[in-house]
C-alpha cells in the first residue's frame, strides 16, 4: 500500500487542512449558539469546535512534509477522503445536539450540507437557528468545493494539485483561467465571495428579511444548496423582490464561473460565443414559459400568479437549489416532467450546481446528430463541434460514459430504493434529488418535506449518492474498481 500511495504523508496533510478550516467554521455557529442561549447547541459546538480545531491544527502546522506532486491514485483519493471525512465532521453537531436520534441521520444531514444537497431525514426539519447556520456555512463551503480552497494554497505547503483539481471539478473541464491552477482557484473563490457579500446587502434592502435570514438565504443560493429558515420556504415573505434576487443569484452560482474571469479581464466576447450559457438561458427560458402556459389552463391561477410560480421553481430546478415556492407536486403533470427534466440537466460546468451538466447535454445531442447524418452518409467524417471548435474523441468518449454512468447509476438506485415499499414515482425522484444534488423530489417524500421514511442503510445509500453526485460519479466509483488499487503502468 505504502508504495501504491507513496504521499501518504502529504495526503495526511491535506487532511488536516480539511479538518482545520471545517474546526475553524464551527466556531461561528458556537458563537451563536452561547450569545442566543442555544444551550443544546453550545454544548455539542463546545465540544466539536475545540477538537476539531485543535486535531487539525496538529496535523497542519506541525506536520512536515518535503516538496511532491500528486499522481492521479492520490488526487483521487484526497478529495474523495475530504467530502468524505467533512461530512462525518460535520454530523456530530447535529447528532450531539439531540436533533437527530441517530448518527445516521446526522451523517444524512451533513452530508446534505456539504453536497449542498439541501434535504433532511429528520420528521420535524425544524431546526435551532444555530445549527441552521451550521448548514448554512456547510452549504457555502461544500459550494465552490472545499477542495478548490485548498489549491489555493497548495504552492505554499509545496504540493502540486493538477491531479487533485481533476478529481474535484464539477465539469468536463476545470478551466486553467491563468498561468497556475492555484491562481485559477484563488479567482474562483474571490468571485464566490463577492457573490456571496452582494446577495447579503440586496436581501438585507428588501426590509422583510433580517441580517440573520439574509445570511442563511445568501449561503444556500449562491451555493444552490437550497436552505431555507421558513417551514413555509419563501413564501413566508411574500416579496417578488426577494424571489428575484435569490433566483438571479442561484443563476449566478450555476453559470460557469470562468465567465466572471472573463467579464474581469474584459473579454466579453467569450461569454458572447459561450454556447452553454446560451444554451442554458435558453432552456430556462422555454422551461418557464411552458410551465406558465400549463399553469394558467389547468388551474385558477392568474397569468402573473402563474409566471412567478413558475419562473422561481423552474430557476430552482435548472439550478440544483431545490427551493420550493408553491407546491409543485400538485402541478400539471406536464409541467412536473418539465422539472424532472431540468433536474436531470442541471447547470453549467465549473459551477456549484449539479446534475449532468448543461455542456454534456449538448454535447450528447450533438452525438446523436451526428449518428443520424452517418446513416444517411455512411462515408462522411463529421465532426462533433462546440462554439466552433471540434470535441476530441477523449472528451467525447468521457461524456458518453459519464451520462451512460450517470443513467445506469439512477436505475440502479431506483430499484434499490423499491425495497421501501413506496410507489415508482417517490423512488425514482428520489433518487434523482440525491444525484443531482436538487433535493427536491416528488410523491410521498415532497408530501411530507423530508426523507425520514426511508430505512436507515437507504439514508446511508442517499449519503452516498449525494457524494458520488457531487463528486461527478467516478470520483468516487473509480474507488471500487481494482485496477485503481493495481500498480502503475
Amino acid at each position: 500500500m505504502s508504495k501504491l500511495i507513496s504521499n501518504y504523508k502529504a495526503i495526511l496533510k491535506l487532511l488536516g487542512i480539511i479538518i482545520f478550516i471545517i474546526g475553524i467554521a464551527m466556531i461561528i455557529p458556537w458563537i451563536y449558539a452561547e450569545a442566543t442561549g442555544d444551550i443544546s447547541a453550545a454544548g455539542a459546538f463546545r465540544l466539536c469546535a475545540p477538537l476539531t480545531v485543535v486535531t487539525g491544527g496538529l496535523i497542519t502546522f506541525f506536520l512536515k512534509i518535503p516538496k511532491v506532486k500528486f499522481r492521479a491514485r492520490e488526487g483521487y483519493i484526497v478529495v474523495a477522503a475530504c467530502w468524505i471525512l467533512a461530512s462525518v465532521i460535520g454530523s456530530f453537531p447535529y447528532y450531539l445536539s439531540g436533533f437527530t436520534d441517530t448518527y445516521i441521520d446526522a451523517f444524512f444531514e451533513a452530508t446534505s450540507g456539504f453536497t449542498t444537497t439541501g434535504c433532511t431525514a429528520v420528521a420535524s426539519g425544524i431546526m435551532t437557528r444555530s445549527l441552521l447556520l451550521w448548514k448554512a456555512i456547510s452549504h457555502w463551503l461544500g459550494g465552490m468545493g472545499i477542495i478548490i480552497f485548498v489549491i489555493s494554497i497548495l504552492p505554499a505547503i509545496g504540493v502540486n494539485g493538477q491531479y487533485i483539481a481533476r478529481a474535484e471539478s464539477p465539469g468536463p473541464v476545470l478551466e486553467k483561467m491563468t498561468f497556475r491552477l492555484s491562481d485559477s482557484a484563488k479567482i474562483l473563490y474571490i468571485t464566490y465571495l463577492l457573490f456571496t457579500v452582494l446577495e447579503f446587502v440586496l436581501l438585507m434592502l428588501s426590509g422583510k428579511m433580517s441580517a440573520f435570514d439574509s445570511l442563511i438565504h445568501t449561503m444556500g443560493s449562491i451555493s444552490t444548496g437550497g436552505l431555507l429558515v421558513h417551514p413555509t420556504g419563501l413564501a413566508y415573505y411574500d416579496s417578488f423582490y426577494i424571489e428575484v434576487v435569490i433566483s438571479i443569484f442561484c443563476i449566478l452560482g450555476s453559470l460557469n464561473f470562468a465567465m466572471y474571469y472573463y467579464i474581469i479581464t474584459g473579454k466579453l466576447s467569450y461569454i458572447i460565443k459561450d454556447v452553454e450559457f446560451r444554451i442554458y438561458m435558453i432552456i430556462m427560458g422555454a422551461a418557464v414559459i411552458i410551465c406558465t402556459l400549463g399553469l394558467v389552463a389547468a388551474t385558477d391561477n392568474s397569468l402573473t400568479d402563474s409566471f412567478r410560480d413558475s419562473f422561481f421553481q423552474v430557476i430552482s430546478m435548472s439550478t440544483t437549489a431545490g427551493y420550493t415556492r408553491s407546491p409543485y407536486m400538485v402541478w400539471p403533470t406536464s409541467c412536473q416532467i418539465i422539472l424532472i427534466a431540468l433536474m436531470f440537466i442541471g447547470g453549467c460546468a465549473v459551477s456549484t450546481s449539479g446534475s449532468l451538466k448543461v455542456i454534456r447535454v449538448i454535447i450528447m445531442f450533438k452525438l446523436i446528430w451526428r449518428g443520424c447524418i452517418r446513416r444517411i452518409h455512411p462515408r462522411s467524417v463529421v465532426a462533433v463541434k462546440v462554439g466552433g471548435h471540434a470535441v476530441s474523441a477523449p472528451v467525447v468518449s468521457g461524456i458518453t460514459a459519464f451520462i451512460l454512468t450517470f443513467m445506469g447509476l439512477f436505475l440502479l438506485s431506483s430499484f434499490i430504493l423499491s425495497f421501501q415499499g413506496m410507489d415508482l414515482e417517490t423512488n425514482m425522484t428520489t433518487a434523482l434529488a440525491m444525484l443531482s444534488n436538487t433535493g427536491a423530489a416528488f410523491g410521498e417524500t415532497a408530501s411530507a418535506g423530508n426523507f425520514s421514511a426511508y430505512h436507515p442503510l437507504l439514508k446511508l445509500y442517499l449519503s452516498f449518492l449525494m457524494i458520488v453526485g457531487r463528486l461527478e460519479l467516478f470520483t468516487i466509483i473509480i474507488l471500487f474498481t481494482k485496477n485503481f488499487w493495481g500498480r502503475d503502468r
